[in-house]
């Protein structure tokens, strides 16, 4: 009777550890947001023309064409209005900071610039979230987009017309361990198992996680432009380790006991990818872009937890039998399809005054879902998204001496359509069943910028 026991004590240790680390903050909303508002009313299909502060995430190159020094900050807001079977997901809204700095100059006789771009939540810096396998999760939304996201680039122009960029993207990452030490009275007669006396200590810390992106932009003379860009692939791990050591006292027995538990779940995964475009001016006031966007969802990691435990307590044999070892979860492979994914944007930039001008925007992107049809053991709950976005903004341009460049104002809303999706399960007496999923997502925002000629 006493062995098992302290294992369910320890279990429920353990339990208490992993609720206490799932607390914190998600990953990567540049990638399914977009970054800046001006860029994000465009669709992202900027690769080949941008040259603001979003440069640091959609192509690095572009910095070297920036016509001056920039700061900017903003603020977006995403919803989720996600539902299965028509009760909603309770996905929780991503809102934030956005904001960047581009500093060009020159170095050994070459434009040279320095970007820096980040979106900093309002309420998290990370957070970590496991979830059983066959558990229904909306796996591109809940846990993937509310990180800490920093970025900084260098690019230089070779050329006039040609430049090259790259940098480091790092996001914030969760590692903890749990240990609990000491004495543990099983109940007996009028005596109480709080009589125990137990020490608990929790180390939770933050850590980064770095991938590189590069980025070449041309720019010959006429009206049209080219970009390519990649982004590396990165894994979001949250690692946990658990130690619990002490003495069983049984009154008539004691014994020494361990059990150690350790944890690793692929918390956020961000994949490859491979950016081509183009850009087209046909009028001064007017600029087309067009993306298409290779996506590497193919090496997508389960978010299962691979765990391993091990219990030992030193009572004898003849008087305790302690159970078998826990098998490891059998991790079922994701199934995960690459994707492509266009974009288009358009902007028009009438001058309505002198010294003024008024852009208005518009983009839309297809995003193919990557995720097979969940018909098995698993429930990765996701559908295609069609993003349809649209913005406006003012812009004064050389206000005066004190602001020899140009205030930008620019404001996005975004909306983005999940088609229902309908699963069908092989087995009748599947614990989850049939469902169906869908809904939709808003995101809005401001930004604010200075520009420095």
């Amino acid at each position: 009777m006493a062995s098992p026991l302290a294992g369910r004590r320890c279990a429920a240790a353990c339990a208490a550890a992993v609720a206490l680390l799932a607390t914190g903050a998600r990953a990567n909303p540049a990638d399914t947001f977009g970054m800046g508002s001006r860029s994000t009313a465009l669709g992202g299909a900027v690769s080949a023309t941008t040259d603001d502060f979003s440069a640091v995430y959609y192509n690095p190159a572009g910095l070297a064409f920036s016509p001056g020094t920039e700061l900017s900050l903003g603020y977006m807001r995403v919803d989720h209005h996600l539902s299965m079977n028509g009760a909603d997901s309770q996905v929780d809204p991503v809102a934030g900071l956005v904001g960047g700095i581009v500093a060009p100059g020159t170095l050994l006789g070459l434009p040279f610039a320095f970007g820096v771009a980040t979106h900093l939540s309002d309420e998290r810096i990370s957070r970590a979230r496991t979830v059983r396998q066959d558990d229904p999760r909306w796996v591109l939304y809940e846990n993937r987009n509310q990180l800490l996201y920093l970025a900084a680039d260098l690019a230089f122009a070779p050329l006039d017309w040609v430049a090259v960029g790259g940098g480091i993207t790092f996001l914030a990452a969760t590692r903890g361990a749990f240990g609990i030490t000491g004495r543990a009275l099983l109940p007996r007669g009028g005596q109480s198992q709080y009589d125990s006396q137990l020490r608990h200590e929790v180390d939770a810390d933050l850590t980064a996680v770095r991938y590189g992106q590069l980025g070449v932009q041309l720019r010959p003379p006429g009206p049209w432009s080219f970009g390519v860009a990649y982004r590396q692939e990165a894994r979001i791990e949250l690692g946990l380790d658990a130690d619990l050591r002490g003495t069983i006292d049984a009154k008539v027995l004691a014994a020494d006991a361990s059990y150690v538990l350790e944890s690793l779940t692929v918390n956020g995964f961000i994949p490859a990818q491979l950016v081509v475009g183009g850009g087209w001016r046909p009028g001064a006031d007017w600029l087309v872009g067009v993306d298409l966007v290779w996506v590497r969802w193919s090496a997508y990691v389960s978010p299962t937890s691979q765990t391993r435990t091990a219990l030992e307590v030193d009572f004898p044999p003849t008087v305790v039998a302690l159970p078998p070892p826990t098998k490891p979860t059998r991790i079922l492979p994701p199934g995960f399809q690459d994707t492509l994914v266009p974009r288009l944007g358009v902007e028009w930039r009438p001058r309505v005054a002198p010294g003024w001008r008024t852009p208005l925007r518009a983009g839309y992107v297809y995003e193919p879902s990557p995720v097979p049809d969940q018909r098995g053991l698993t429930n990765l709950v996701d559908t295609d998204r069609h993003v349809f976005s649209a913005g406006a903004g003012v812009v004064l341009e050389d206000p005066g001496e004190v602001l020899p460049g140009e205030l930008r104002l620019d404001g996005h809303a975004q909306y983005s359509l999940l088609p229902e999706r309908v699963t069908l399960k092989r087995s009748a007496a599947d614990f989850t069943g049939d469902y169906r999923a869908g809904g939709y997502l808003w995101n809005v925002g401001l930004s604010l910028s200075l520009g420095f000629r």
